[in-house]
C-alpha cells in the first residue's frame, strides 16, 4: 500500500504551488465551476504523482537493492516465496529489494499491481523465520493484489479535491475579494493567506479521514495474508514484531511505508496510518475481515 507520508508531502507541495500559482499570475477565480475544475485537477495531481514516483522515492529512502539475481540461499528462497504467491494471487512477481535497517520490517509500493516493489528490511530476515517471512510477505502480496495503492490515490485525491475547493470558498467569503470597493489589494493578501491557513486546517481533516482508511486497509491485507498461509502464522508473525517494534526506533521517512504498528492510545491514533498491533492480532483471533 503506498503510504501516507510521501502523500502527505508531495500533495502539500502541490497545495502551496497552487497557492503561490494563482498568486503570483494574479489570477481571480470567479466562479465555483472554475474553482472547483482547478480544484479537481490540483488535487489530483498531488496523489498521482507520489503514486507514480513511489518505487523511486521508497528505493531512496531506504537505499535499498533490487535483487534481481540470487546471490545465497535466503534470497533464492524469498524470490521463490514470491513466485509461488504471486501465482496463486494471479499477479506478476513484484521486484524484491532487501534494506539495511535495525528494524523488522516490510513494505510495498508501486503505481500497478503488475508492476510493483516488495522490500524487505535485514533485521527482519535476520530474526524471523521462515513461516513468519512467509506471512509478512502474504500482508505485503494482499496489498498488492487489493490495489490499495490506486485506492488511496484516489481517495487522497479526493480530499485533497475538497480541501481546495472548501479552503478558497470560505477564504473568498472571509476576504470579500469578489466585493466592488476600492481596497482590492488588502482584500487579496487576506485571501492568499486565509486559503493558506484554511488549506493547512482542512487538511489535517482530511487526513485524519485517509488515515482511518489505511488502518482499515491494514486488516483486510492481514485477512488476506491468513488466507495465504494460515490465520495461526499471521499471528505468530504480528505477535514477533509485537516483541520486537519497542526494541528500535522506526526512521520516521519510512514508518509509513511499513507493517509494523507502534501502540498507541485514544487522541494519537488518529494520525497512525496502521492499527496497533494488539488490534491486528485481536482481529484475527476474531475473524472480523476473514470472509
Amino acid at each position: 500500500m503506498f503510504r501516507i507520508i510521501i502523500f502527505l508531502i508531495t500533495n502539500i507541495a502541490v497545495l502551496i504551488v497552487f497557492s503561490l500559482v494563482l498568486c503570483i499570475l494574479g489570477i481571480n477565480i470567479n466562479t465555483i465551476y472554475h474553482l472547483l475544475f482547478l480544484a479537481i485537477v490540483f488535487g489530483f495531481s498531488g496523489s498521482l504523482i507520489s503514486l507514480y514516483m513511489s518505487k523511486y522515492i521508497a528505493l531512496r529512502l531506504v537505499n535499498g537493492e533490487i535483487i534481481k539475481t540470487p546471490r545465497n540461499n535466503i534470497e533464492c528462497w524469498l524470490l521463490e516465496i514470491i513466485n509461488n504467491q504471486s501465482k496463486i494471487l494471479g499477479i506478476n512477481n513484484p521486484e524484491l529489494v532487501i534494506y539495511s535497517s535495525n528494524d523488522l520490517n516490510a513494505f510495498t509500493t508501486g503505481a500497478r499491481r503488475q508492476s510493483s516493489l516488495l522490500a524487505i528490511s535485514t533485521e527482519l530476515i535476520k530474526k524471523m523465520d521462515k513461516n513468519e517471512i512467509q506471512a509478512v510477505i502474504a500482508h505485503e502480496m494482499s496489498h498488492i493484489v487489493n490495489g490499495d495503492m490506486i485506492t488511496m490515490t484516489l481517495i487522497q485525491g479526493v480530499t485533497n479535491t475538497f480541501v481546495i475547493f472548501l479552503s478558497r470558498i470560505f477564504a473568498q467569503l472571509f476576504s470579500g475579494i469578489n466585493s466592488d470597493d476600492n481596497d482590492r489589494n488588502n482584500n487579496q493578501i487576506i485571501y492568499f493567506i486565509t486559503s493558506l491557513i484554511l488549506e493547512l486546517v482542512f487538511g489535517i481533516l482530511a487526513n485524519i479521514v485517509v488515515l482511518w482508511f489505511s488502518r482499515k486497509r491494514e486488516f483486510y491485507a492481514d485477512a488476506g495474508a491468513a488466507k495465504l498461509v494460515g490465520v495461526d502464522n499471521m499471528i505468530i508473525a504480528l505477535n514477533k514484531l509485537k516483541m520486537n517494534y519497542n526494541k528500535f526506533n522506526i526512521d520516521n521517512s519510512i514508518s509509513s511505508f511499513c507493517i509494523n504498528g507502534k501502540y498507541s492510545y485514544n487522541f494519537s491514533e488518529l494520525f497512525m496510518s496502521h492499527p496497533t498491533l494488539e488490534r491486528r492480532i485481536q482481529a484475527l483471533i476474531n475473524k472480523t475481515y476473514l470472509s
